[in-house]
């Protein structure tokens, strides 16, 4: 077992959701000082002593009205770094929702792998272990970084939802494009043992070119189902709302999305109007903006809390636990 001392962070952007982390541990966050210039610059640093301690960043880097996300990426790298030259045994960056990772192959001639490039900014700034929530790639994630990586999903937390909220035995999990399906099948195999019933898997036709999306057809049974659309993340809200529009077509009775991610484009607010979609359950790894309509917020949006998941997680590889185990919990 692991005796190391340790310290927890994070940023002040990402401060409310770090303190839910740590109250499941009993631990603090440890103090740092984040200072801006006037000319656009910034000086990050831990004012705790950090020498020969394992420490954790736990920090999301999706955009908020205060910071883009190449802001809290910058921040992020400037204070491993700090981390490192005030002699910290180790690194772990938590990053729930990591940015850029929908970019994670060439779909064009000379298009960037920008999830390769964070991988490279990260690592030269010396962190040692990279962990995130339901990436968008989990292959791309794990090729892309040459460090430790850990990679934790909100199916149990979901699966528990659909137990104690839909009465209806007769339940099919749907993946909104074929690119999905591994996606949906692990949900699947978690959801069928938590209701003690075999849960089908089906999917959508998805294309996407130029940021248009096409495609209609829907492959599998949905008729007098309660369909659940199993995604990472939710954005401008296209993709969701025509799968429950095709599966209330097809005859689905209800129709609920479960998306780890709520990064809600400019079209959000659109899209959700759509009264195909009955619900939408989320995480809380991004916090809802206030530009989504407090209307539809109460009416279709559930949020769950993931932070318990990633206080288990610093605890586990603070101890040499099974970060498998805490996954798979129901």
């Amino acid at each position: 077992m692991k005796t190391n001392p340790f310290c927890v962070f994070s940023l002040k952007s990402g401060k409310y959701f770090a303190e839910k982390t740590v109250a499941e541990i009993n631990v603090r966050l440890a103090d740092h000082e984040e200072r801006d210039f006037e000319d656009g610059e910034h000086k990050i640093r831990p004012i705790e002593n950090v020498r020969n301690k394992d420490v954790y960043v736990v920090q999301s880097l999706h955009s908020d009205p205060e910071m883009s996300v190449n802001d809290k990426l910058c921040r992020l790298m400037f204070f491993i770094g700090a981390l490192k030259e005030s002699s910290a045994a180790k690194v772990t960056a938590i990053i729930p929702y990591l940015c850029y990772a929908r970019k994670d192959r060439k779909t064009k001639q000379r298009d960037p792998v920008t999830t390769k490039y964070v991988a490279r900014l990260l690592e030269t700034s010396g962190v040692d272990h990279v962990v995130t929530l339901d990436v968008h790639n989990l292959q791309a994630f794990q090729n892309s970084f040459r460090c430790y990586t850990d990679h934790l999903e909100a199916k149990a937390l979901f699966a528990c939802y659909v137990k104690n909220n839909i009465k209806e035995s007769d339940v099919v999990v749907l993946s909104p494009d074929a690119g999905g399906m591994k996606r949906a099948e692990a949900f699947s195999e978690v959801l069928s043992k938590s209701i003690g019933t075999y849960v089908p898997v089906t999917f959508m036709e998805k294309k996407r070119s130029m940021g248009v999306v096409s495609g209609s057809a829907l492959v599998g049974n949905v008729e007098g189902k309660s369909v659940i659309v199993i995604d990472d993340l939710i954005s401008s809200g296209t993709t969701l709302s025509r799968a429950a529009a095709m599966c209330k077509e097809a005859g689905a009775k209800q129709v609920l999305a479960m998306v780890t991610h709520g990064v809600f484009g400019s079209k959000a607010n659109e899209n959700l109007k759509n009264p195909a979609l009955d619900k939408l359950i989320l995480t809380n790894s991004i916090p809802l903006p206030e530009k989504l309509n407090p209307d539809l917020v109460k009416q279709k949006i559930v949020v769950l809390d993931v932070a318990p998941l990633i206080g288990r997680c610093i605890q586990c590889l603070q101890t040499g636990g099974s970060v498998t185990e805490i996954i798979e919990e129901l």
